[in-house]
């Protein structure tokens, strides 16, 4: 409640303070040189999309076990979805059926870390070295994978990852956010002008964006909550080993 009544005070609602520490604590934890905040996670993913010039007659490759807005954002975009299949045991995108479904349309592919748990992204890279990879990271912030003996996190090593902070995700606001990460500094750069309609600089526009800004609010309660994420990430994992001992024990 502090930090909100300071933006209150402040009035500096939109893209203010709040929002500039949020992207450099997520940038920080995702171990990304650029985070960039918007108004979802949906509009993470479409942003994404545009910063890589897809549209109409594109295909991109995801999971088809996911929230409808990971195929939702490649239509809305005029792409084509495509979807590769899973893997039975953690329900994340198989890398060989990735690299089954490239075609000479294909884009780019959208991986998505379900549940908390990175996809094998590694592998995907390794699969289809030439495609760009959108980390659609929206459940899994703080998460991580073992690659080669060093722990990779989530959104570090896609060309792009996004997270969304909808309240009932394990870092969650109190309404709709979103957050973008990059290592390329061309990309972070025409995000930021995406979501602002398409311009830096107020009333000059390079291109047509969207209003897609974080409000600070939304920011000011979020850098509020992160220092608690581990802990809470922590209670989630003993929860659902508990929950898989008790299923273990019921009688088939």
């Amino acid at each position: 409640m502090a930090a909100v009544m300071r933006v209150v005070e402040d009035q500096a609602f939109i893209l203010g303070p709040p929002v500039a520490q949020l992207e450099d604590a997520v940038a920080d934890l995702s171990g990304t040189r650029y985070a960039i905040g918007c108004a979802s996670g949906t509009d993470a993913l479409l942003l994404a999309l545009r910063a890589l010039d897809i549209g109409r007659g594109d295909e991109v490759i995801t999971a088809p076990f996911t929230f409808f807005a990971t195929a939702g954002t490649i239509h809305n975009i005029g792409a084509k979805p495509v979807f590769a299949d899973i893997d039975p045991n953690n329900f994340n995108i198989l890398p060989e059926a990735a690299a089954a479904a490239v075609t000479p349309a294909t884009k780019a592919v959208m991986p998505v870390d379900l549940f908390g748990q990175l996809a094998p992204l590694d592998a995907i890279i390794a699969a289809i070295p030439e495609i760009p990879m959108i980390e659609d990271a929206a459940q899994s912030i703080g998460a991580t994978r073992e690659i080669a003996g060093h722990h990779v996190r989530a959104g570090e090593i896609a060309t792009i990852g996004t997270f969304s902070f909808f309240p009932s995700k394990n870092l969650g606001g109190y309404g709709d956010g979103g957050m973008i990460v990059t290592q390329d500094d061309g990309l972070a750069t025409r995000l930021r002008r995406l979501r602002v309609h398409g311009g830096l600089k107020t009333y000059y526009h390079d291109e047509v964006g969207y209003n897609s800004r974080l409000d600070s609010i939304q920011a000011a309660v979020l850098v509020a909550k992160l220092p608690h994420l581990k802990k809470w990430s922590a209670a989630r994992r003993k929860n659902a080993h508990t929950t898989t001992a008790r299923l273990r024990m019921l009688p088939t």
